[in-house]
């Protein structure tokens, strides 16, 4: 059942709500007859015609300098096989997202029918013109090896086999890394290499071209090692042939420092992996079964460096390290070709990056004290923010130096700045969230589970790993919902309001009464209160029987809000609680303050909600660059609005001089910092685009978020509650799964942070 609902959530998801997962937006104005009359015809017509007199002039006038073809015959499409260019199109689709969502490159995909390699050259040629580069995908060896040779050699852009080169590439870099931390020469190592399809050996060419020595290299297919007495050897696997008098697998690996897996899962044993040299190195990149388990060799061998093609294991040998960045660098610069000089930039440029200090959202990312240069950090994380302009600078330069450049850069810093300008809308923060969640999952209360799309929520948290959803609501609607969705988790189910939970309402309404007895609250109405599932999903956070929850789904916010503001208590030393919605934008995440809670904050309220937001941003991975908005700029207003945020900016300019803060601004001038810097040079938030924006009351913050969400379909998680002693978080009235997803994540993530900081104070 699991596995049907997974495949009808997969067919779902590229059907829905149109087919596809990519798509041509317009980059220009198109709304007047004017707009339409320079898109087209008559005013076309002046870059056709300069285009025709120089073509280089297709770069300045088109989006060619931009755009990739990602082009297969689906011969060999991931481990499907040969299955025809139509089916091999989701594939290229999603290729085509990676290279736009990682390093801001639109992507045609191009799915040609043909397996005759002249017939596919000469139309891959024939195309050409439209592209600044080519990614040839899923093409089956040998034809792959000649039909990227020949396109490289007859066209004067970019082309590169990523499933050669691009594993290539990653595994050379953690290789280099790995060498060096075991203190072993690359001259002198003895590698197998398990596989003899294009991935492996386009890496085994470029570990020779690191200084491995071919007689000290074995490579082995499903028939063994390829031995130079053996018949019909393909040209390339002929190149790798040895002479040794070795058979199998297992003789290969006695003695071995290195083992390259790119074949199948589980065909390497522990006694394979004990006969290995001190110290090995062993990369089983199979998917998604690596050749053999992380766990295993890591029991086998403690002094083994381990490396898999997986995300839940240390060392992700991942192509997305390398392709998109690789094009990047060279579309920046109209490199004729990728060439070997530029990939092996690419190897030192990852190899370096690992060394490096790492930042520390990415140690918030991957739950991790501090990630450090070592057996268990070899390459940069995928989520490593610094890729988009540590990779592509290094490609550039290699080009240029290399001298297949056509438009050298000059100001690097400035081609820096313009990297980190593209990277990336708040999908990348949704992949964040998520996967820190996943970390160190938490019990979190789901107090609507008798709703379809609430219990949808439940399944995708519990399935991806995010938390561990305890699914209050009426049983019997619960397990239907349960048995329709396909759902069989064996996850606690509770009814506040059954016999079963008398015990336990008593004992939350004692508790309860005891805090609020001298306000008016009788016994009685605490056990009353008590068959209500939020008040009984809040005693269940307070008494530790639950780490988080959310809510809200089917009643209004200050319904919801209020058993939270009874039963929770704030924060220690937060005298006003907030909420924030955090807003994914085309320029980034932005978090809006406060969207639900303060009708008509003070500015010493005002001080506090910028404070608790700004931590917020932290728990993020952001700094804090905070505008405090109105209608007026810099004291050019004297009305009350603008005095109080004044009074607000100046008390935290007092008591918090390190936080990034300024105003009042309007919304134009915060987050336009040439605009800002040019009328306003004193600022504080010069050089820097806002990322917090507080506002002077809660109409103004509620209206532009929502508006936001709405004209412009910016994605939104929130509000999230600030000032809490306890994760507990609503939702909007009738908020869709994705948004209810990613709120257990900011649950689960606030329950994470809550418990270490208590572990810090014991």
């Amino acid at each position: 059942m699991k596995d049907s609902r997974k495949r009808h959530e997969a067919l779902l998801y590229h059907a829905k709500p149109k087919p596809g997962k990519i798509a041509v937006v317009p980059t220009k104005k198109y709304a007047t007859q004017h707009d339409l009359s320079l898109a087209y015809s008559p005013g076309v017509a002046e870059p056709c015609l300069e285009i025709a007199k120089d073509k280089n002039n297709v770069y300045k006038y088109t989006s060619k300098g931009n755009l990739v073809a990602v082009i297969s015959n689906g011969t060999a499409v991931l481990g499907l096989g040969d299955i025809g260019p139509e089916a091999s199109k989701p594939v290229m689709e999603g290729k085509g997202l990676l290279f736009k969502i990682f390093a801001d490159i639109d992507v045609f995909d191009i799915e040609v029918d043909t397996t005759d390699v002249d017939k596919f050259v000469e139309t891959v040629k024939a195309i050409a013109p439209t592209f600044g580069g080519i990614n040839l995908e899923d093409i089956k060896a040998p034809e792959a090896f000649e039909i990227e040779r020949r396109l490289k050699e007859e066209l004067d852009i970019p082309v590169m086999h990523d499933d050669q080169h691009g594993t290539a590439i990653i595994s050379a870099a953690a290789l280099k890394n790995a060498l060096e931390i075991n203190e072993k020469n690359i001259e002198d190592v003895k590698i197998v290499v398990n596989g003899a399809g294009a991935a492996a050996i386009s890496c085994t060419r470029l570990y020779l071209a690191l200084g491995a020595k071919r007689e000290n290299v074995i490579m082995c297919d499903s028939k063994g090692v390829i031995r130079q007495d053996r018949d019909n050897l393909t040209s390339q696997k002929a190149e790798f042939a040895t002479s040794q008098d070795v058979h199998t697998l297992e003789e290969a690996m006695l003695n071995a420092d290195v083992f390259i897996g790119l074949s199948k899962g589980n065909v390497v044993t522990p006694e394979m992996l004990l006969a290995m040299a001190k110290n090995p190195i062993v990369f089983a990149m199979a998917n998604p079964e690596p050749e053999i388990e992380y766990d295993l060799a890591i029991a086998t061998r403690d002094d083994i460096i381990m490396a898999t093609g997986r995300s839940d294991h240390p060392n992700q040998v991942n192509n997305v390290l390398g392709f998109p960045f690789i094009f990047r660098g060279a579309l920046d610069v109209r490199a004729k070709k990728i060439n070997e000089e530029m990939k092996m930039a690419a190897v030192h440029a990852l190899a370096d990056l690992a060394k490096q200090s790492v930042p520390e959202q990415v140690n918030i990312v991957y739950d991790e004290v501090s990630l450090s240069f070592g057996k268990e950090y070899i390459i940069p994380k995928p989520f490593d923010p610094r890729l988009i302009y540590e990779i592509p600078p290094a490609i550039a330069k290699a080009a240029m130096d290399s001298g297949v450049a056509q438009e050298p850069i000059d100001d690097w810093d400035k081609y820096r700045e313009e990297l980190m300008d593209r990277s990336g809308t708040g999908s990348k923060e949704v992949r964040l969230l998520h996967n820190r969640a996943k970390k160190n999952p938490k019990r979190l209360v789901f107090a609507e589970a008798d709703h379809l799309d609430v219990l949808k929520a439940a399944q995708r948290v519990y399935e991806e790993k995010i938390g561990k959803p305890i699914l209050l609501g009426r049983r019997e609607i619960i397990l239907e919902l349960k048995e329709e969705l396909g759902f069989d988790a064996d996850v606690p189910i509770i009814d506040p309001k059954t016999d079963e939970e008398e015990a336990r309402r008593n004992r939350y309404a004692e508790a309860f009464w005891k805090t609020r007895q001298r306000k008016g609250v009788t016994f009685l109405e605490a056990q009353k209160w008590m068959r209500e599932r939020n008040y009984f999903a809040a005693m269940m956070v307070n008494s530790g029987e639950a780490d988080a929850l959310i809510t809200g789904y089917s009643r209004p916010y200050p319904s919801v809000v209020k058993p939270m503001l009874e039963l929770i208590e704030k924060d220690q030393g937060v005298t006003r609680v907030a909420a924030t919605n955090m807003m994914l934008t085309k320029q980034g995440p932005m978090f809006l303050a406060d969207t639900t809670i303060n009708i008509n904050p003070t500015a010493k309220d005002l001080a506090k909600i910028t404070q608790l937001t700004s931590v917020l941003a932290k728990m993020f991975g952001m700094k804090p660059n905070v505008a405090m908005l109105g209608f007026s700029n810099f004291g050019s207003s004297k009305s009350e609005s603008s005095t109080k945020i004044r009074e607000a900016v100046s008390y935290i300019h007092r008591h918090y001089p390190n936080v990034v803060v300024d105003g009042e601004l309007q919304a134009d001038f915060a987050l336009n910092p040439e605009l800002l810097a040019k009328e306003f040079p004193f600022s504080k938030l010069n050089g820097k685009r806002a990322n917090v924006l507080i506002f002077p009351n809660l109409e103004s913050a509620n209206i532009t978020y929502k508006l936001m969400k709405a004209v412009d379909e910016v994605e939104t998680i929130g509000p999230i509650l600030l000032g809490m002693s306890k994760p507990v978080h609503i939702l909007q009235l009738g908020a869709s799964v994705d948004e209810m997803v990613n709120m257990a994540a900011v649950a689960v993530v606030d329950a994470q942070n809550k418990e270490m900081k208590a572990k810090k104070n014991s």
